[in-house]
């Protein structure tokens, strides 16, 4: 969802940015977004089914400028990875945007119902204005 958000949020603002979203597990990968995620992100104009889940890899330290995460879990699954404190430092949680140095998570939405999918849509949403409008100076 937080791609998918950013991504359209991005076009509208027109600011042209790299983006990828992927997980640090492999249970998934090559799966589209859950359903309900799908349904609540296009009741916001927003289409996601193209995306496809996909692992994190190393070399996403050199590709990307930033790594957001959306809890402390992949925070530390992530950096587990990185090779230098460079790469750490390019690895943060996604809402500590909205609430610095909060160290909050964004919610698993997949047990909450199609109100978890809005909560954690609305967060995300936020998130990305602030990332959107840092980058835009």
């Amino acid at each position: 969802m937080a791609e998918g958000i950013f991504r359209t949020m991005a076009e509208e603002m027109s600011i042209r940015v790299e983006t990828d979203s992927c997980g640090t597990g492999d249970w998934h990968v090559g799966e589209a977004p859950d359903k309900r995620a799908r349904a609540c992100m296009k009741a916001h104009h927003d289409d996601i089914s193209d995306l496809r889940a996909r692992q994190f890899r190393t070399s996403d330290f050199d590709e990307f400028d930033r790594i957001f995460v959306m809890d402390r879990s992949n925070y530390q699954n992530v950096v587990a990875l990185a090779e230098n404190e460079s790469q750490k430092k390019k690895v943060e949680l996604f809402l500590n945007l909205t609430y610095p140095d909060e160290h909050r998570e964004v919610p698993d939405p997949y047990f909450g119902g199609d109100e978890g999918f809005e909560q954690v849509y609305r967060m995300l949403a936020k998130s990305s204005e602030v990332l959107l409008n840092q980058i835009n100076g």
